[in-house]
């Protein structure tokens, strides 16, 4: 029988039922161990998604799927850190390694001092970004890249509008849309135009003064971060053979793209849906981590906290006052910012 004096703890925030980020609580719990295929990681830094707050205030997606409480104790998928531990069958990497991942698929975990990940879902972490750059890619910016890219067929010369172009994924967006050659428009909160252009848009959209379904300019493709607009506006908004993807926004036009793009695109030469993400795809990953060696894109980075003010890092990007991207830090000092 183990003694309870030599079970290892940690430092994690628990989400014990659903509500506002006030219901996150840091606590001492059981340090986890790896099994045969996993690494126990030291986590440096990790980042805050708006899919957190889905998860802490229980949106109707995560409550269909467990009703009374949360399904995961621990929330966050964006890990950066190093290997503190290695299973027995693990070839790949060693303790001392630095490395990201997402943890979406693995039981979430990111906001603790350690999480156990399959080797499998790794990457090494380029040697000269940050932790704390690393922990702003795995979720937003591979969002930006598969949705360019993969679903978008971003072309140099293009003309590409990103709506939500100054939070999380669309700083990414801007950037990488620019290292494809593309002629980039941002919409953005009229405070965040000017970053939104230092970060390299071409023109910029005040969605507070201007609606970029009515001015009559055209797209080959539509990034939609932010979307509040109908799927027959942006579809107006598109040149022939244009492609809008859609990564998130309000509910409306959520479910009409679910549920109308694959007849718009079956009926016409502009294709509209969902982009389809696929998280932790090594190809994806390995690019990101190429465009940034390369100067092709820098993590905007808004604010730091320590890993016991998650619930106020939560609030802050709530009410949507967030640049980029807001970031947690490991430190000592808990309940110090």
């Amino acid at each position: 029988m183990v003694n309870k004096m030599e079970i290892k703890k940690m430092k994690a925030i628990v989400c014990p039922k659903y509500g506002p980020p006030d219901v996150l609580q840091l606590k001492d719990i059981e340090k986890p161990s790896p099994n045969d295929n996993e690494v126990l990681i030291k986590i440096q830094a990790s980042s805050l998604n708006p899919a957190d707050l889905d998860f802490v205030r229980g949106s109707f997606y995560y409550r269909m799927k467990r009703l009374r409480k949360p399904k995961y104790l621990i929330l966050g998928s964006d890990v950066a850190g190093r290997v503190d531990e290695i299973g027995r069958n693990v070839k790949q990497f060693q303790a001392g390694d630095e490395i990201f991942v997402d943890t979406w698929k693995y039981g979430f975990g990111a906001f603790a001092e350690y999480v156990c990940v399959p080797e499998d879902a790794l990457r090494s972490k380029p040697a000269s970004m940050t932790f704390e750059q690393a922990a702003t890619l795995p979720q937003a910016a591979v969002l930006a890249l598969q949705g360019l890219r993969d679903k978008g067929r971003i072309q140099s010369g293009h003309k590409v509008l990103i709506n939500g172009a100054s939070g999380g994924v669309g700083t990414f967006a801007v950037q990488i849309a620019k290292s494809f050659g593309a002629e980039v428009t941002g919409v953005a909160s009229t405070k965040k135009l000017d970053m939104v252009r230092s970060i390299g848009a071409d023109y910029v959209i005040d969605y507070t003064q201007e609606d970029f379904t009515k001015s009559g300019q055209r797209y080959d493709l539509i990034l939609d971060v932010a979307a509040h607009h109908s799927i027959f506006n942006c579809k107006r908004a598109l040149n022939p053979k244009g492609i809008y993807a859609l990564i998130g926004g309000s509910n409306g036009p959520i479910y009409q793209n679910i549920f109308l793009g694959p007849l718009v695109s079956l009926f016409g030469s502009k294709k509209m849906g969902i982009m389809m993400w696929k998280s932790n795809k090594k190809e994806s990953m390995v690019s990101l981590g190429e465009l940034f060696e390369a100067g092709k894109f820098v993590p905007v980075i808004d604010r730091l906290y320590p890993l016991s003010e998650v619930a106020e890092g939560l609030r802050y990007l709530e009410e949507g006052h967030a640049r980029g991207k807001v970031v947690i830090t490991m430190g000592q000092n808990y309940g110090q910012s």
